[in-house]
Protein backbone atom coordinates (compact mmCIF):
# COMPACT_ATOMS: atom_id res chain seq x y z
CA UNK A 1 0.00 0.00 0.00
CA UNK A 2 1.29 3.80 -0.93
CA UNK A 3 0.88 6.44 1.11
CA UNK A 4 -1.55 9.20 0.62
CA UNK A 5 0.63 11.60 -0.45
CA UNK A 6 1.15 9.60 -3.32
CA UNK A 7 -2.50 9.38 -4.30
CA UNK A 8 -3.54 11.29 -7.52
CA UNK A 9 -5.95 12.84 -6.20
CA UNK A 10 -7.02 14.66 -3.17
CA UNK A 11 -9.11 13.84 -0.21
CA UNK A 12 -11.31 15.89 2.33
CA UNK A 13 -12.52 14.20 5.58
CA UNK A 14 -15.95 14.11 6.38
CA UNK A 15 -15.78 12.83 10.07
CA UNK A 16 -12.31 12.51 12.20
CA UNK A 17 -13.20 8.86 12.45
CA UNK A 18 -13.71 7.97 9.00
CA UNK A 19 -15.01 9.00 5.51
CA UNK A 20 -13.65 10.86 3.05
CA UNK A 21 -14.82 12.59 -0.51
CA UNK A 22 -12.67 11.89 -3.26
CA UNK A 23 -11.72 15.35 -5.13
CA UNK A 24 -10.37 15.82 -8.62
CA UNK A 25 -11.15 12.29 -10.10
CA UNK A 26 -13.96 11.80 -12.47
CA UNK A 27 -15.41 8.27 -11.79
CA UNK A 28 -14.11 7.61 -15.63
CA UNK A 29 -10.27 8.08 -14.40
CA UNK A 30 -11.27 6.23 -10.99
CA UNK A 31 -11.94 2.85 -12.51
CA UNK A 32 -8.75 2.76 -14.54
CA UNK A 33 -6.98 -0.22 -13.07
CA UNK A 34 -3.48 2.27 -12.19
CA UNK A 35 -5.87 4.61 -10.42
CA UNK A 36 -8.48 2.05 -8.99
CA UNK A 37 -5.81 1.00 -6.85
CA UNK A 38 -5.32 3.86 -5.03
CA UNK A 39 -8.92 4.55 -4.46
CA UNK A 40 -8.99 1.28 -2.96
CA UNK A 41 -6.42 2.12 -0.67
CA UNK A 42 -8.44 5.12 0.05
CA UNK A 43 -11.65 2.68 0.54
CA UNK A 44 -9.55 0.58 3.10
CA UNK A 45 -8.32 3.29 5.07
CA UNK A 46 -11.48 5.94 5.52
CA UNK A 47 -13.92 2.98 5.10
CA UNK A 48 -15.83 5.29 3.48
CA UNK A 49 -15.14 7.36 -0.12
CA UNK A 50 -17.72 9.66 -1.71
CA UNK A 51 -17.86 11.13 -5.28
CA UNK A 52 -19.81 14.50 -5.92
CA UNK A 53 -21.78 15.74 -9.24
CA UNK A 54 -21.64 12.27 -10.94
CA UNK A 55 -23.36 11.11 -14.27
CA UNK A 56 -24.15 7.53 -13.25
CA UNK A 57 -26.51 5.13 -15.36
CA UNK A 58 -27.73 2.07 -13.89
CA UNK A 59 -25.31 0.42 -16.23
CA UNK A 60 -22.07 2.27 -15.60
CA UNK A 61 -23.09 1.80 -11.56
CA UNK A 62 -23.00 -1.90 -12.24
CA UNK A 63 -19.58 -1.69 -14.22
CA UNK A 64 -17.81 0.56 -11.26
CA UNK A 65 -19.24 -1.69 -9.02
CA UNK A 66 -17.87 -4.37 -10.40
CA UNK A 67 -13.81 -3.13 -9.33
CA UNK A 68 -14.99 -3.76 -6.17
CA UNK A 69 -15.83 -7.30 -6.18
CA UNK A 70 -18.72 -9.62 -7.50
CA UNK A 71 -22.29 -7.98 -7.47
CA UNK A 72 -25.05 -9.73 -5.71
CA UNK A 73 -28.44 -9.79 -7.26
CA UNK A 74 -30.42 -9.38 -4.32
CA UNK A 75 -32.97 -12.19 -2.89
CA UNK A 76 -35.55 -9.39 -2.50
CA UNK A 77 -36.65 -9.23 -6.35
CA UNK A 78 -39.42 -7.51 -6.35
CA UNK A 79 -36.13 -4.55 -5.61
CA UNK A 80 -34.88 -5.19 -9.13
CA UNK A 81 -35.92 -1.69 -10.24
CA UNK A 82 -34.03 -2.68 -13.84
CA UNK A 83 -34.94 -5.79 -15.45
CA UNK A 84 -31.21 -5.29 -17.50
CA UNK A 85 -29.68 -4.62 -14.25
CA UNK A 86 -30.86 -7.27 -11.66
CA UNK A 87 -27.74 -5.87 -9.29
CA UNK A 88 -29.33 -3.01 -8.76
CA UNK A 89 -31.30 -2.37 -5.30
CA UNK A 90 -33.62 0.20 -5.78
CA UNK A 91 -35.82 2.36 -3.43
CA UNK A 92 -37.94 4.71 -4.12
CA UNK A 93 -41.32 6.10 -3.05
CA UNK A 94 -42.53 7.03 -6.72
CA UNK A 95 -45.71 5.69 -7.95
CA UNK A 96 -45.89 5.48 -11.85
CA UNK A 97 -47.38 8.97 -12.29
CA UNK A 98 -43.93 9.97 -10.39
CA UNK A 99 -45.21 10.92 -7.40
CA UNK A 100 -44.62 10.29 -3.57
CA UNK A 101 -46.93 7.01 -2.64
CA UNK A 102 -46.89 7.60 1.00
CA UNK A 103 -45.04 4.49 2.08
CA UNK A 104 -41.38 3.98 2.71
CA UNK A 105 -39.50 1.45 0.25
CA UNK A 106 -38.15 -0.54 3.18
CA UNK A 107 -38.62 0.23 6.70
CA UNK A 108 -35.53 -2.50 7.51
CA UNK A 109 -33.15 0.15 5.93
CA UNK A 110 -34.24 2.93 8.86
CA UNK A 111 -32.42 0.45 11.87
CA UNK A 112 -28.85 0.29 12.09
CA UNK A 113 -27.39 -2.92 9.90
CA UNK A 114 -24.65 -4.11 7.39
CA UNK A 115 -25.66 -5.14 3.88
CA UNK A 116 -26.01 -8.83 3.03
CA UNK A 117 -24.65 -10.03 6.68
CA UNK A 118 -27.18 -12.97 6.16
CA UNK A 119 -25.30 -14.79 3.76
CA UNK A 120 -22.82 -17.44 3.76
CA UNK A 121 -20.24 -14.55 1.87
CA UNK A 122 -20.69 -10.81 3.73
CA UNK A 123 -21.21 -7.98 2.10
CA UNK A 124 -18.39 -6.31 0.93
CA UNK A 125 -18.35 -2.88 -0.56
CA UNK A 126 -21.82 -1.01 -0.77
CA UNK A 127 -22.50 1.47 -2.99
CA UNK A 128 -25.39 3.90 -3.09
CA UNK A 129 -26.28 6.33 -6.06
CA UNK A 130 -28.65 8.98 -5.23
CA UNK A 131 -31.13 10.07 -7.69
CA UNK A 132 -34.00 12.49 -5.80
CA UNK A 133 -33.79 12.61 -2.59
CA UNK A 134 -36.17 15.13 -0.28
CA UNK A 135 -35.39 18.21 0.71
CA UNK A 136 -35.74 16.90 4.56
CA UNK A 137 -34.71 13.82 6.13
CA UNK A 138 -33.54 11.03 3.80
CA UNK A 139 -29.98 11.45 5.18
CA UNK A 140 -28.12 8.02 5.68
CA UNK A 141 -26.09 7.26 9.20
CA UNK A 142 -22.85 5.43 9.41
CA UNK A 143 -20.96 4.14 12.74
CA UNK A 144 -17.72 2.93 12.80
CA UNK A 145 -17.20 -0.78 14.65
CA UNK A 146 -13.03 -0.49 14.46
CA UNK A 147 -13.97 1.96 17.08
CA UNK A 148 -16.78 0.72 18.31
CA UNK A 149 -14.78 -2.63 19.34
CA UNK A 150 -11.78 -0.27 20.24
CA UNK A 151 -14.29 1.56 23.22
CA UNK A 152 -15.92 -1.65 24.34
CA UNK A 153 -14.80 -2.49 28.11
CA UNK A 154 -12.73 -5.40 28.32
CA UNK A 155 -15.34 -7.16 30.07
CA UNK A 156 -17.35 -7.31 27.16
CA UNK A 157 -14.31 -8.02 24.65
CA UNK A 158 -13.96 -10.91 26.38
CA UNK A 159 -17.29 -12.01 26.62
CA UNK A 160 -18.55 -11.65 23.14
CA UNK A 161 -15.09 -13.16 21.69
CA UNK A 162 -15.83 -16.58 21.50
CA UNK A 163 -19.67 -15.88 20.45
CA UNK A 164 -21.42 -16.41 17.04
CA UNK A 165 -24.46 -14.74 16.05
CA UNK A 166 -27.05 -15.77 13.24
CA UNK A 167 -27.91 -13.52 11.08
CA UNK A 168 -31.71 -13.73 9.43
CA UNK A 169 -33.65 -11.99 6.72
CA UNK A 170 -36.77 -13.01 7.02
CA UNK A 171 -36.24 -12.04 10.91
CA UNK A 172 -35.31 -8.81 10.26
CA UNK A 173 -37.97 -8.42 7.51
CA UNK A 174 -40.73 -9.75 9.21
CA UNK A 175 -40.45 -7.41 12.33
CA UNK A 176 -39.31 -3.92 10.21
CA UNK A 177 -41.08 -4.30 7.01
CA UNK A 178 -43.92 -7.45 7.98
CA UNK A 179 -46.73 -6.41 5.80
CA UNK A 180 -44.55 -7.10 2.42
CA UNK A 181 -43.17 -10.31 4.11
CA UNK A 182 -40.21 -12.82 2.02
CA UNK A 183 -41.68 -15.33 0.15
CA UNK A 184 -41.16 -19.13 0.63
CA UNK A 185 -38.66 -19.59 -2.47
CA UNK A 186 -36.90 -16.55 -1.05
CA UNK A 187 -36.90 -17.53 2.71
CA UNK A 188 -35.57 -20.95 1.57
CA UNK A 189 -32.35 -19.00 -0.64
CA UNK A 190 -31.20 -17.07 2.44
CA UNK A 191 -31.36 -19.58 6.03
CA UNK A 192 -30.05 -17.92 9.10
CA UNK A 193 -26.25 -18.16 8.31
CA UNK A 194 -23.88 -17.88 11.54
CA UNK A 195 -21.30 -14.82 11.89
CA UNK A 196 -18.36 -14.58 14.61
CA UNK A 197 -19.42 -11.02 16.24
CA UNK A 198 -15.92 -9.96 16.57
CA UNK A 199 -13.77 -10.07 13.37
CA UNK A 200 -10.66 -9.11 11.93
CA UNK A 201 -11.21 -7.37 8.70
CA UNK A 202 -9.61 -9.68 6.18
CA UNK A 203 -7.37 -6.50 4.18
CA UNK A 204 -6.79 -4.20 7.37
CA UNK A 205 -6.44 -6.83 10.18
CA UNK A 206 -8.21 -4.33 12.09
CA UNK A 207 -11.04 -5.80 15.24
CA UNK A 208 -14.16 -4.94 14.42
CA UNK A 209 -17.75 -5.78 15.87
CA UNK A 210 -20.09 -7.28 13.17
CA UNK A 211 -23.68 -7.25 14.23
CA UNK A 212 -26.57 -5.42 13.42
CA UNK A 213 -30.80 -5.80 12.88
CA UNK A 214 -30.22 -8.89 10.99
CA UNK A 215 -28.90 -10.40 14.03
CA UNK A 216 -31.25 -12.57 14.97
CA UNK A 217 -29.85 -14.53 18.08
CA UNK A 218 -26.91 -16.67 18.85
CA UNK A 219 -25.54 -19.34 18.72
CA UNK A 220 -25.56 -22.37 21.19
CA UNK A 221 -27.77 -19.77 23.54
CA UNK A 222 -31.01 -19.79 24.91
CA UNK A 223 -32.98 -17.52 22.42
CA UNK A 224 -34.52 -14.45 24.65
CA UNK A 225 -31.42 -14.58 26.35
CA UNK A 226 -29.28 -14.32 22.95
CA UNK A 227 -32.10 -11.47 21.63
CA UNK A 228 -31.39 -9.47 25.25
CA UNK A 229 -27.89 -9.63 24.83
CA UNK A 230 -27.64 -8.64 21.19
CA UNK A 231 -29.85 -5.58 22.05
CA UNK A 232 -27.88 -4.56 24.52
CA UNK A 233 -24.87 -4.76 22.26
CA UNK A 234 -26.61 -3.16 19.32
CA UNK A 235 -27.24 -0.17 21.65
CA UNK A 236 -23.20 0.13 22.66
CA UNK A 237 -22.04 0.20 19.01
CA UNK A 238 -23.24 3.63 18.03
CA UNK A 239 -22.15 6.40 20.58
CA UNK A 240 -22.47 9.86 18.27
CA UNK A 241 -19.13 10.51 18.47
CA UNK A 242 -18.32 7.02 16.32
CA UNK A 243 -21.78 8.57 13.82
CA UNK A 244 -21.39 10.40 10.64
CA UNK A 245 -24.71 11.58 9.04
CA UNK A 246 -24.63 12.20 5.23
CA UNK A 247 -27.01 14.47 4.11
CA UNK A 248 -27.15 13.04 0.33
CA UNK A 249 -27.59 15.55 -3.13
CA UNK A 250 -28.42 14.33 -6.17
CA UNK A 251 -25.60 12.79 -8.36
CA UNK A 252 -23.63 11.53 -5.67
CA UNK A 253 -22.20 8.17 -5.46
CA UNK A 254 -21.03 6.43 -2.27
CA UNK A 255 -19.25 3.61 -1.65
CA UNK A 256 -18.63 1.95 1.85
CA UNK A 257 -17.01 -1.11 3.71
CA UNK A 258 -19.98 -3.33 4.99
CA UNK A 259 -17.12 -5.54 7.63
CA UNK A 260 -16.45 -2.33 9.57
CA UNK A 261 -19.62 -0.24 9.30
CA UNK A 262 -22.99 0.02 10.24
CA UNK A 263 -25.85 1.88 8.52
CA UNK A 264 -29.03 3.14 8.84
CA UNK A 265 -31.52 5.38 6.56
CA UNK A 266 -33.26 8.75 8.12
CA UNK A 267 -36.99 8.84 7.61
CA UNK A 268 -38.55 11.44 5.94
CA UNK A 269 -42.23 12.53 4.51
CA UNK A 270 -43.11 9.64 2.23
CA UNK A 271 -46.47 11.55 1.16
CA UNK A 272 -45.40 14.71 0.41
CA UNK A 273 -41.79 14.01 -0.97
CA UNK A 274 -39.95 11.91 -3.05
CA UNK A 275 -36.76 9.85 -2.09
CA UNK A 276 -34.95 7.82 -5.33
CA UNK A 277 -31.87 5.70 -4.27
CA UNK A 278 -29.42 3.10 -6.01
CA UNK A 279 -27.42 0.79 -4.45
CA UNK A 280 -25.12 -2.33 -5.40
CA UNK A 281 -23.47 -4.49 -2.52
CA UNK A 282 -20.55 -6.34 -3.73
CA UNK A 283 -19.59 -9.86 -2.33
CA UNK A 284 -16.60 -10.63 0.02
CA UNK A 285 -15.07 -13.26 1.94
CA UNK A 286 -16.81 -16.74 3.48
CA UNK A 287 -14.85 -16.24 7.04
CA UNK A 288 -12.96 -19.46 7.78
CA UNK A 289 -14.41 -19.34 11.64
Amino acid sequence: MTGEDSWPFSVKELHPAFGCEIVGLTMDEAVSPEIFAHVYEAFLKYQLILFRNVDLPPATQVALARNFGEVQVHVMNQYHGYADHPEIYKLTNMDEHGRPNGKHPDKGTLFWHTDGSWRPRRGLATMMFAEEVPAEGGETEFADMYGAYDRLPDTWKDRVAPLKALHNLDFSRSRRHGEEPMTAAQRAEVPPVPHSIVRAHPETGRKAIFLGDHAENIEGMEYDDGRALIDELNGLLVPDELIYRHTWTPGECMVWDNRCLLHRAMGFNTAAEIRVMRRCTTLGETPAA
